[in-house]
Order: C-alpha cells, then structure tokens, then sequence
C-alpha cells in the first residue's frame, strides 16, 4: 500500500508542508500568544501546573437498560479506579418521553439508561455518594428536568447543593446543529437554560451548568476547524443570552465548560484545544470585558472519536483510542473519556470497558507525558498549525456575526450545511482510497471472528414500562397535577422555573409528564430551511 499522495492535507483539509522552520511561526510572540500555563490567553494550558498537580479525571460514559443495570456497571467502574461518572441516557430520555409513550417502542434502555422519574435517579445512584463524585449528565433537551432529579437525589442523600460536583451537557444549540434532540424552539430554550445557570450560581457553585459540546457536531462530520468554531461560537451565544437575562458574566463564566472530540489526526487535535483556549480568552475579553481571569479561561472534557471507530477488525480500535486519548492530554483537557473496542457493535463489555479505563491510567503513570506542561508547546509545526486553526475559526466568527448570531444560522441551516459538505468529502475520500482507514478499505481480511457484546433483552422495556405504573399508582395524582399547574403557570408567566421544577419532581412527576407542560407553553421544535 503506496503512502503517497497528490497532496498531505490534515483532516480539515489544511495542506501539510514537508518541514516547519522558524520563519513559518515568525509572527508569533511569546508573551502575546503563548504565555505561561494558567495565564491569559491560556494557549499552554490552564492551570500553572496542569497534570504535575493533579490528573485529569478519568471518565466512563455509562448507561444502559434499567437504573438498577447502570448502577452496578457504575460501582463496577468505580472500584476499577474511575475518578468521575458520566451518564448515557436512552433515547425516550433525550426527547423528553417515557418509557411508555408509544414513540418510546423498542428504545427503551437501548442506547444509555431509562430514567422516567425520580425513583430511577435514585437507584442510578445508590450506593454512591454524590458529594464524593463528580457526576456528568449527557443531557439536552430535557436537561433541566433531569438536572431537577439528580438534586433531589442528593437532597435525600442528604447532600447540601453546593457540595455536588459534575457537569451538566445543557447545550441545546448543538442539537440544532448536529445531534437533532430538542423539546422547544430556540429562544424559549435559551431562557430555560438561564434558568439553570442561575440555580447553579446561587445555589450549586461547583457544578457546571453548560457543557458546551463540539463532540456532537464532530461526530455529524464535521472538520476540527468547524468543531471548533462552531462550539466556541455556541459558548459566545450562551453567555450573550445569560448577560442579556440579567446574569453578570462573571458570575456565570467561570462555570461554563467544553466538551471535544479526539479525532484521528494526532498533531491537529493537539493544536485545537490549544487554540480553543486561546480563542476563547481573547474573545471573551474583546466581547464581554470580563474581569475575572476564570471566565476567560477554557476548562474541557474531551471524549475519543466514536466516528472514527470500525466494525472491521474491531481490536484495531484500542490502537486508535490511545492515540485520540494520547492527544487529549498532550492537548491540555480536563476531563476524559476513553471510548470501548466494541461500541461500533453493541453497548461495551464490562471488559471492554476496563481496558479503556487501563487506557487512560497506562497514559498517565507510565508514559511520561504528565511529567511537564504542554510538551509540545514551541514546536514550529505544532506552533503554526495553532495559529492556523484559530485564523480559520475566526473567520467562521465573522460569517456567524454578519449572519446576526448562531439561531438566525440554525434557522437558515448554515453551520447544518457546512458540515454535510464536510462529511460528503470525507466519505468520498474513504470510498476512493485517497483516506485510508486500516480495515475498512486497506489491509482488510476476508473473514473475521465475532467478538463477545451486550446486547439488551426486550424484557428490559417491559419491566420498566412495568415499574412506571406502579409508581404512578404510588403517588399522590393531586399533588402531582397541582405541581405541574404551577409550574405550566410560571412558564406562561416567564417566570424563573427550577423552583417548580424541583417542585414537580418532588412530587414525582415524570420526565413526560414534565415536558409536556414545556411543549404546551413553548411549543415543540420542529426543523425548517436551509441556506
């Protein structure tokens, strides 16, 4: 198999020079551009001493069937040396359904954890103290709603608010763009969004609201210059929105966090979460004059590339984990999740799952790469290659403002269409053989013994649709129904909603009983032109 080509280009189809010298980073001024780690404009990293003072956290995206399955795949990961959990839920769930709608028919548990109401969450998490771990929720759409059940777990854990720590995904925008799970429209989810950004500056200070997501938007095929603009552009609209709700940025700033993917070309991803850090920083000065060092500064997690993973020789995809993984870290992320061997085929294996964990601890205490900050930083290559990155993002920028904004895009399908054309290519280039993916259209085998999966039994949605109505003949339906009139009535009002919202959940109103009160008041979203 000949390696050469017409032209080296890079995955957002940069072309690649043979030698970088002096004279390609000439430009570039220590001080202005690079700096110190934990100082403006973060390129080198965000904290003085990165892994030196404390690793990343080391996550597992998690979830699957029924809460009680999930739970113990959790204290599973747990005792195996995971640092923070991070929850899969099933599709119901992110569209804001229960497991007994009739859209919900054969999705059940399937693809994360059923969760319908607040007795799920509880046995989601029992056994697991939630001031101990930090919790991820990878959650849009009905974010609030589950946000309000994992506080009411803690609150009978008997945990103070402002002792949790964890990440709650609340990006809506990038659902527009990408992943196409919403409720409501726009407008009316960027003031239920606030909502959560307020509860969680006044009352859980540890917790990040948002996770603003790329990872999505690169898993629909975009190029990493695109993920990046694109994301940090989604981060510039939310604080813009929760400035203009009345919220001071920084108040809220700090609290925000990202969310990348760690895709294939080893030296792009590395210059992308420098860049990141670095764009993000000037941007928030330039556009919100923010005074706090923490709000300019970019805190992420980073997952690998569930995209870039093949059916085909399966085995091969540890190979591509550790060096997406490897990147992440050489990149300066806060957080990681190692993907599974498997998850091309089914839900991963309890063991597939340990070696992505060994993954990550094989990186972090036998590599030698946490030993000193940004490695990688001064190299001519790694130096020009960031430099290019933001330049292109930062045109993006400027397309994104004459456009008036990120929403009036998604309404004109604009970042929607940026990344079909991204995605076309590529498949074009894997179809021709001009891209090369190791046994999927080179070095191939003609017959390949099958690897163990999970598969999840169809008994699974009918114990949970089971469970649920048993529960709502537990309940008190009078206190339910005045929960949800109020909270309907305080929507209408646009008024401050988690106060109703906790309310609701309290009463055990379900995740579809809750969101249909959002779809009544705001009206469900439904996806129209295109540039």
């Amino acid at each position: 198999m000949s390696l050469r080509k017409k032209a080296f280009r890079n995955l957002s189809g940069i072309e690649i020079h043979e030698l970088y010298k002096p004279g390609d980073i000439e430009d570039l001024d220590y001080t202005r551009d690079l700096g110190i780690p934990g100082e403006f404009p973060f390129t080198r990293g965000v904290y003085r001493t990165m892994y030196r003072g404390k690793l990343w956290t080391m996550r597992q995206f998690a979830g699957f069937a029924t809460a009680v399955e999930t739970n113990r795949r959790y204290r599973y990961l747990l005792a195996q040396g995971n640092a923070g959990l991070s929850v899969a839920f099933d599709m119901p769930t992110l569209m804001g359904y229960d497991s007994d709608h009739p859209r919900s028919k054969g999705e059940v548990g399937k693809c994360g954890v059923a969760i319908d109401s607040v007795a799920d969450m509880e046995q989601l998490f029992a056994e697991i103290p939630l001031d101990q771990i930090s919790v991820s929720m990878t959650i849009n759409g009905p974010a609030i709603v589950l946000f309000a059940m994992y506080l009411i777990v803690a609150e009978r854990q008997g945990v103070p608010f402002s002792n949790l720590r964890g990440t709650l995904q609340n990006d809506i925008l990038k659902e527009y763009i990408a992943q196409k799970e919403w409720i409501c429209p726009p407008a009316p989810s960027l003031k239920i969004i606030n909502d959560t950004v307020r509860f969680c500056v006044e009352s859980v200070p540890r917790y990040h609201p948002i996770s603003i997501s790329g990872y999505h938007i690169r898993e629909a095929g975009s190029t990493a210059v695109q993920e990046l603009a694109f994301t940090l552009y989604d981060g510039l609209t939310y604080v813009k929105s929760g400035v203009e709700s009345g919220l001071r940025v920084d108040d809220f700033a700090p609290q925000l966090s990202f969310f990348f993917n760690a895709h294939n070309d080893f030296f792009e991803e590395i210059a992308k979460y420098r860049a990141a850090r670095r764009l993000w920083a000037r941007e928030m000065k330039k556009r919100f004059d923010t005074k706090d060092p923490l709000s300019l500064a970019l805190r992420c997690h980073a997952q690998t590339a569930g995209c870039s993973l093949t059916a085909q020789q399966p085995l091969n995809n540890v190979v591509r984990v550790t060096l997406q993984a490897l990147a992440s870290i050489l990149g300066g992320a806060q957080s990681l999740h190692t993907n599974s061997l498997d998850e091309t085929l089914a839900l991963p294996t309890e063991e597939a799952v340990k070696i992505a964990l060994r993954t990550q601890q094989i990186i972090a205490y036998e590599s030698g790469v946490v030993d000193t900050v940004d490695p990688l930083g001064g190299s001519y290559y790694i130096e020009w290659l960031t430099n290019r990155l933001e330049a292109e993002a930062v045109s993006y920028f400027t397309k994104l403002d004459e456009m008036g904004g990120m929403v009036r895009a998604i309404e004109l399908g604009y970042p929607q269409n940026e990344i079909h054309r991204s995605a076309l290519a590529y498949q074009k280039e894997v179809e021709s053989g001009e891209r090369i993916i190791v046994g999927v259209n080179a070095f191939t085998e003609p017959e390949e013994a099958p690897i163990k999966t999970l598969r999840i039994k169809q008994a699974v949605e009918r114990q949970q649709m089971q469970r649920l109505r048993e529960k709502k003949k537990q309940r008190s339906a009078l206190q339910v129904r005045s929960a949800l009139q109020r909270l309907e009535r305080v929507a209408e009002e646009d008024g401050y909603l988690m106060p109703p919202m906790l309310d609701a959940v309290r009463s055990e109103a379900t995740v579809g009983e809750i969101c249909d009160v959002l779809r009544k008041v705001y009206g469900a979203y439904r996806e129209t032109g295109t540039i």
